[in-house]
């Protein structure tokens, strides 16, 4: 299977409000059906989300979620490591969120172990030689967690430079968004082109049939939140051995 290509992603995809809001419900009540066959099956599912600065993960995760039983998911929002996991090899702090037992069938990273590959290839953080040797490493974790029997897919929030401009001014203007705005996300603005290098060969080197990347096109967030609750909802189908009565509304 071929990785997928920020260079192919079309930008250009929207969704009007009246699809959007049947579509929504009806992919969110097959996502409530999905994930009650997930705990009567003992199985679990983890969601990676990563993407440009205000491309959308934090809405696409509360649509997912909306209408879930709160005992049957986890989100997990990744910061710059701290104490003991600060001093401890960058996929302990996964492994320990991950390992059994486990109460929840859903586990929704925001942001993620491929922060190793990403900002701390791009700011420095991380040794040349230590990021070239995470994507064997990353591939053997997700190796692991697929022998597990749990349910693997990965999102990449894809959106124009110009639409990020749009958006970061846009918080900057509005008060209760402006604290989502800091000087760190303009500074990773300035290194464009650094990370999105880093974005195409992560996704060349870790996607894989059984835990394969999505290029979510974000321009449109109504579009990208419906895209991302039938992504969701076609893992576990496809997983679960469940017919799609989630069709393609």
């Amino acid at each position: 299977m071929s990785a997928p290509s920020l260079t192919t992603a079309d930008l250009s995809l929207t969704l009007d409000r009246v699809d959007y809001k049947r579509s929504l419900a009806r992919q969110q009540i097959r996502l409530q059906e999905l994930a009650m066959e997930l705990y009567q099956q003992g199985r679990s599912a983890v969601l990676v989300f990563e993407g440009w600065d205000a491309a959308g993960k934090g809405g696409a995760i509360r649509r997912l979620t909306a209408k879930l039983d709160p005992r049957g998911y986890r989100v997990f929002p990744i910061a710059k490591p701290e104490g003991e996991d600060a001093v401890r090899h960058y996929l302990w702090r996964f492994w320990r969120r991950l390992e059994p037992p486990r109460d929840k069938q859903l586990l929704i990273f925001d942001r993620s172990w491929y922060g190793r590959v990403l900002v701390e290839r791009v700011e420095g953080f991380a040794e040349e030689a230590e990021w070239r040797r995470a994507y064997d490493e990353i591939n053997h974790f997700e190796e692991q967690l697929a022998a597990q029997g749990m349910l693997v897919r990965k999102f990449w929030f894809h959106i124009g430079k110009d639409e990020q401009l749009d958006r970061f001014e846009a918080r900057e203007q509005t008060p209760h968004k402006r604290w989502k705005l800091t000087d760190e996300d303009w500074r990773n603005r300035e290194k464009w082109e650094l990370y999105e290098a880093a974005v195409e060969e992560m996704l060349e080197r870790t996607h894989h049939a059984a835990r394969r990347w999505e290029v979510v096109a974000g321009n449109d967030k109504r579009h990208a939140r419906v895209r991302t609750l039938r992504s969701v909802v076609e893992l576990l189908e496809e997983g679960l051995g469940s017919s799609k009565a989630g069709g393609k509304g």
